[in-house]
């Protein structure tokens, strides 16, 4: 066996905002593994800027990977603790291989397009219009989970938007998430009490990251459900888990597998909160549809509740051809259509 990585550069079809910045652009790398006339394919979603690994000898380590494709999938799993997104395209890569279909990693209904993932819309930073217009789109798409990206502009200006929102649609017709980036300060409780009273579902990671007690006693006092995201990464052995949940005991955890270890490092999340009654879900981290459709199977197949963050395949101008597709706030695959070759998906 052989492998080899190739680099892509995905274009953001209008800039994204977060409170960290504005997306106009993201690297990923695709690992493709070959014997004979045999392929498979895995993705490294870094995110720059936030994922761990986001450091000068990632392509190295992506180099060393293929030179040593070899020693086999756990051994170099093992070795990549410090490289979390190429653990998750180790882990595709090789589930890729092992198939007969190549991009059916999971197989399951999801897989073969007779069952679909409920999603939210997401709603993205920008001034007040813009994010209203956003909010128009989503709802003319059908969704009934909308998240909404704060933290950058006025935050009055974001709960007037959230207001019309809730005016229109009760919390029976329509979830609404918030997604705060850790953009809060000092002031965060007072905030979340004026969003509980939108009957939103939860907000993420109101404050930033590495500030366990500060995050605990949110936790303890907030009248909003608390999930923790960007808390998750870095947060590398078992006992660093097991401390930062008895810590600060948040309501649930984002499952983001390209920041945490791939499906592996997802899953044993998975189990550490469950067994503390702390619920999860799934999102992207903005990868290609290769790592989208690989994250979508997944979930599925491990049965994960409510809307799940995947609806951000049609972000890109220039993102892979797949027959991923949504309708109505679901993701599914279109089995009436199919995947080109690799090689000629990465040409």
């Amino acid at each position: 066996m052989k492998a080899y990585y190739k680099k892509h550069v995905l274009q953001f079809k209008r800039p994204s905002g977060t409170s960290r910045g504005i997306l106009k652009i993201k690297d990923t790398w695709f690992i493709v593994l070959e014997n004979e006339a045999k392929q498979g394919l895995g993705e490294c979603g870094l995110l720059r800027g936030l994922s761990i690994d986001d450091r000068p000898d990632y392509e190295a380590k992506l180099a060393w990977v293929c030179d040593n494709i070899h020693l086999g999938k756990d051994a170099l799993y093992a070795a990549l603790t410090e490289f979390p997104s190429i653990q998750m395209g180790l882990e595709m890569a090789f589930l890729s291989f092992e198939q007969v279909d190549a991009f059916s990693l999971f197989p399951s209904a999801f897989s073969t397009g007779e069952a679909k993932i409920p999603i939210n819309g997401l709603i993205w930073m920008g001034d007040q219009q813009f994010m209203l217009d956003q909010v128009k789109e989503k709802l003319a798409q059908g969704f009934s989970c909308i998240k909404m990206k704060v933290g950058a502009i006025a935050f009055s200006d974001e709960v007037e938007i959230l207001k019309a929102i809730r005016k229109r649609y009760s919390a029976d017709q329509m979830v609404l998430r918030v997604d705060a980036n850790g953009a809060f300060g000092q002031d965060a409780l007072e905030k979340l009490h004026i969003l509980a009273d939108l009957e939103l579902h939860s907000i993420e990671q109101p404050i930033q990251q590495g500030n366990w007690e500060e995050m605990k006693a949110l936790c303890q006092k907030t009248p909003l459900p608390i999930a923790l995201d960007e808390e998750l990464i870095g947060v590398f052995s078992t006992a660093e888990k097991i401390a930062l949940l008895d810590s600060i005991q948040p309501q649930y955890i984002i499952l983001k597998p390209s920041f945490i270890g791939g499906f592996q490092g997802a899953e044993e999340w998975t189990s550490l909160a469950t067994a503390r009654g702390i619920d999860c879900w799934v999102t992207s981290a903005l990868e290609s549809n290769i790592g989208l459709n690989a994250i979508a199977q997944w979930a599925y197949q491990q049965g994960y509740k409510g809307h799940q963050g995947l609806g951000t395949g049609s972000l890109y101008t220039n993102n892979i051809p797949a027959p991923l597709e949504i309708k109505n706030g679901y993701l599914n695959i279109d089995n009436t259509q199919q995947w080109q070759p690799i090689n000629q998906l990465l040409s």
